[in-house]
């Protein structure tokens, strides 16, 4: 069965996912996975890639060197460890790392130099998932919801939730299209004010979330952002919610206290998924979390507050690692890439129609 490596970072920035799948004919299957911490230099030169500011091109092609120069690192130490020659892998899925989302100007920036990857790793590379879809008038994201549907099935009305730095809702139900789009802000503003507040990276379990009270008022500010009025196709990104629009909110509001402004923050994520999945898909039975904020108990707990009539679980719990979906997805879409077959989901980003996603760089 052929193996493909997918490699992910997303807008959390924490790291580099790398996993290693057996493509069946009907089923996809782990078989390796990697974890490679950001190093705090390339963060910062990436976070910074994400605003306007001077000598961009010359920033962005050296920070892309050091992204592909850690991913090619991080798959060579997986093939060694699972005893695999590059030649052995089919092709390696690479999203890159978004420096800019902004769909509605026509364009989704993902850096992460195919070519010199290919290099590296000896391995062909299939890239630039996005800019397809983008092309044929649709956001370019999420891209997961149509390996969700390929994982999960559409038997039954569920809903597949990825909570990174931003969360996506994926809606599957028998007889209809698979749906889906961005909620809002996952972790990337707790992120951003426990970092602000702390000097800490995140919250871990939601700690200091759970040690706050959310402030209603501060909270039906934030809701009043029309994103969380608009309806799918949506997509969004760091360009829109960021650590500057949080702080232009606190401004132009009553003092909270650091900890209630983390309370709150969670439960605008919260609150957002739960309102988007009630008005989208309310026949939901169970809603499935991956990504790393399923390890945010807080979360978790609110979710299944908000959601009493809802199952609320991690897709650990239907043996499907939560930490992984998102790196095997881009796995997946490169073997959907070299076979021909289309990768998005018309309804979730809004193309025009399916379309064959990403460019191959040969080795």
């Amino acid at each position: 069965m052929p193996l493909y490596i997918g490699v992910m970072s997303g807008t959390s920035l924490d790291g580099l996912d790398i996993a290693l799948i057996e493509q069946h004919t009907q089923a996809t299957r782990l078989r390796a996975s990697l974890y490679l911490p950001m190093p705090d230099a390339l963060r910062q030169q990436l976070l910074a890639l994400c605003q306007s500011g001077a000598d961009e091109i010359a920033r962005s092609a050296l920070a892309e060197h050091a992204w592909v120069a850690l991913a090619a690192q991080g798959i060579a130490s997986l093939l060694e460890r699972e005893g695999l020659q590059p030649a052995q892998v089919r092709a390696i899925g690479s999203h890159g790392q978004t420096i800019r989302h902004e769909p509605q100007r026509g364009f989704s920036v993902q850096i992460g130099n195919p070519a010199l990857l290919a290099e590296l790793s000896g391995i062909d590379v299939v890239a630039d998932f996005r800019r397809r879809d983008v092309a044929a008038g649709g956001q370019g994201a999420p891209l997961v919801p149509a390996f969700h549907a390929a994982l999960f099935g559409q038997e039954r009305p569920r809903a597949i939730l990825n909570v990174g730095g931003f969360s996506n809702l994926t809606l599957l139900a028998p007889d209809a299209p698979v749906r889906g789009f961005d909620c809002g802000p996952g972790n990337v503003l707790l992120d951003a004010w426990i970092g602000h507040q702390q000097g800490l990276p995140f919250d871990a379990d939601g700690a200091w979330a759970a040690s706050g009270r959310a402030d209603a008022a501060l909270l039906a500010r934030l809701l009043t952002d029309d994103y969380f009025q608009q309806r799918g196709p949506k997509s969004t990104g760091r360009e829109r919610f960021n650590l500057s629009w949080l702080l232009a909110h606190l401004q132009a509001h009553p003092p909270v206290a650091p900890a209630d402004v983390q309370a709150s923050l969670l439960e605008l994520s919260a609150r957002s998924i739960a309102a988007d999945l009630q008005r989208s898909l309310p026949q939901a039975e169970e809603l499935l979390v991956c990504g790393g904020g399923a390890h945010n108990r807080r979360l978790m707990q609110r979710l299944g507050e908000l959601l009493p009539t809802c199952r609320v679980a991690s897709t650990d719990s239907r043996g499907l690692p939560a930490d992984w979906i998102e790196a095997m997805a881009f796995a997946w879409l490169a073997h959907r890439c070299l076979e021909g077959l289309p990768g998005n989901c018309p309804e979730v980003t809004g193309a025009r129609g399916p379309r064959i996603l990403g460019a191959l760089y040969p080795a």
